[in-house]
């Protein structure tokens, strides 16, 4: 179902209905977002390449915008293994320890010894370090097999994917075959996967701990994540980004919010952000005066520590720093945080007068 936001919604509407403040998150927007339908690589890919255009997700948010506004109310595809029964899988290029059992796999010690001594890339940080899960997360971009454990030449391609914020890479245990009821428990090789995200990356979100395939048990261990300390790009119109430590929590000028899950990208609520003033201003009061989006705060929301999207809230002025007084809200048992949170200022202002 279609995510339904009152950002500003039709002109005879938005005047009459009171602008929420303070300004809490829209649970109810959240819960009614189309979600990624990928939170992860599939356990049988050995490649999904990036195909995150920043243009074309920016000319999106402006249709979905656009669409709310008159409505009052790809990814790549993965490269996988061959899959008929019993057929040799690539190859994995890692270490394997000499006895091919799980618990082996997951106790040898030159995995932890790769993931503790791996470098950590100029301009990134080390989220987590040594883990036996991977990162599951809506901010999924894509995949990438290695031939050995090179932080580095993960970091480089999360480098050359529009929006990459974070990578993971990983050691995991995989089939030499295809399982199948001739071979329902095939001897195993290592792989080594890097994977990138449209966010951060958290501990919280290195949920993925393998699964079967057949009687095969496909575990992840050395699982290391590392997040980009930079902020979003400088986004053409306004000024910014100014770094906030939460969200704005405005007295007044608030004008809604807009969410879309998946990769964080404050594109996205440029797009809102001007969409939002050109329709107010097509659609002016009697007195010739519109509401006009003069700033907005962009912020990476999660759940339980798991990214989930980019969040976007409008203002038709801007606001500082001592205004970023909301750091997160529970629902029910679900603590919903903000990260990544920046303001961007329109430049020049507009008036709102026609």
């Amino acid at each position: 179902m279609r995510s339904a936001c009152l950002v500003a919604a039709l002109a005879g509407l938005a005047y009459a209905i009171p602008k929420p403040t303070p300004q809490n998150i829209n649970f109810e927007e959240i819960e009614s977002a189309d979600e990624p339908t990928l939170t992860g690589p599939p356990i049988d890919a050995v490649s999904q390449p990036v195909s995150y255009n920043e243009g074309a997700v920016k000319a999106s948010a402006v249709a979905e915008v656009t669409e709310d506004l008159s409505t009052p109310s790809k990814r790549g595809l993965a490269k996988r293994a061959v899959n008929d029964p019993c057929s040799p899988q690539p190859d994995g290029y890692g270490p394997k320890p000499a006895t091919d059992t799980v618990d082996a796999f997951l106790g040898f010690q030159t995995f932890a010894d790769t993931s503790s001594n791996a470098a950590t890339p100029q301009g990134y940080e080390r989220s987590f370090q040594g883990l036996e899960g991977s990162v599951s997360a809506n901010t999924y971009m894509g995949l990438y097999t290695l031939k050995t454990y090179d932080t580095i030449k993960c970091q480089q391609l999360c480098d050359a994917a529009d929006s990459c914020s974070g990578f993971n890479i990983y050691f995991e245990r995989d089939p030499t075959k295809a399982p199948a009821e001739a071979c329902p428990n095939p001897a195993s090789f290592t792989n080594i996967k890097c994977t990138l995200w449209g966010s951060a990356v958290t501990a919280g979100s290195a949920t993925n701990k393998g699964q079967y395939r057949r009687d095969f048990h496909v575990v992840i261990t050395g699982s290391n994540g590392y997040s980009k300390d930079n902020p979003p790009s400088p986004q053409s119109g306004f000024t910014g980004p100014v770094p906030f430590g939460g969200a704005i929590n405005a007295p007044n000028s608030y004008m809604g919010q807009k969410y879309f899950p998946g990769v964080y990208n404050a594109g996205q609520c440029a797009a809102a952000c001007q969409t939002n003033t050109a329709y107010n201003k097509r659609h002016p009061r009697s007195d010739g005066t519109y509401d006009a989006c003069n700033f907005y705060n962009v912020y990476l929301l999660s759940k339980n520590n798991v990214p989930q999207g980019t969040y976007c809230s409008l203002y038709t002025k801007a606001w500082g720093k001592q205004y970023s007084t909301n750091y997160g809200q529970y629902r029910g048992s679900d603590y919903y945080s903000i990260s990544s949170s920046y303001g961007f200022t329109l430049s020049p202002q507009d008036s709102g007068h026609i």
